[in-house]
């Protein structure tokens, strides 16, 4: 099988062919792309060796796996390697002769460190915003007024429900800082945004989101207090 043409069998297994061969004792970390043609290695797979293709993964796991790291995919890191290796493999027909391999591998690791990261969130997401609709507010006491509890609940209900109509960004972030209470350089680097990016968007969300609460909502009045 050539490089660029995975078949059925392959991507159901959803792995490059090859397996990096483990590292020799006192040899240069390959890992960081350390000690490989690559040239070579690549003419090698298109030309149907697709076993050559574990030296590829061999020379570039190790900074793969940081830059999934660094891009907040946790503890989907190994698996957001494996499988970005993988299409990486798929697409490598399409790959541009004396091009740099790493810079168009970590390309696609962030890619899918992203769709990984977006869709772990959406699943948290959707459990945090269940208990926020099903749980009692913990600062309210059992006794307090059963009105009062109705009251709560109903706004929290409306935060949630203006969230569902932000754009896709300015929900994103929103949730990153505040229903999963990441800080601002982990909401950068989980979306793979500058800073100022974060800042910005996340202004413009809550703007957006003060005027999509119903009137006379604590949120609401506490967010125009806030001038």
């Amino acid at each position: 099988m050539r490089a660029g043409r995975c078949t059925k069998d392959v991507s159901a297994r959803g792995k490059a062919p090859g397996r990096a061969p483990e590292r020799a004792p006192g040899r240069a970390l390959e890992g960081d792309g350390i000690g490989v043609d690559e040239a070579a290695v690549i003419a090698r797979v298109r030309a149907g060796e697709a076993e050559a293709y574990a030296e590829l993964v061999r020379a570039f796991t190790g900074m793969a796996l940081r830059a999934a790291a660094a891009l907040g995919a946790g503890a989907d890191a190994e698996d957001v390697v494996q499988q970005s290796f993988f299409k990486a493999y798929c697409a490598l027909g399409r790959f541009r002769d004396g091009s740099a391999f790493k810079p168009w591998l970590l390309s696609i690791v962030a890619n899918e460190t992203r769709n990984t990261v977006r869709s772990a969130a959406r699943r948290r997401s959707v459990t945090v915003r269940e208990a926020a609709l099903t749980e009692p507010e913990p600062l309210i006491p059992e006794s307090a007024n059963p009105a009062v509890a109705a009251l709560d609940r109903e706004r929290r209900a409306a935060l949630l429900s203006a969230l569902d109509r932000l754009g896709e960004h300015h929900r994103l972030v929103v949730t990153y800082r505040y229903l999963l209470d990441m800080d601002e350089e982990e909401t950068a680097q989980a979306l793979g945004w500058p800073r100022g990016t974060v800042k910005s968007r996340l202004s413009r969300a809550l703007r957006k989101l003060e005027r999509l609460l119903p009137e006379g909502s604590a949120e609401r009045e506490g967010g125009e207090g806030r001038g």
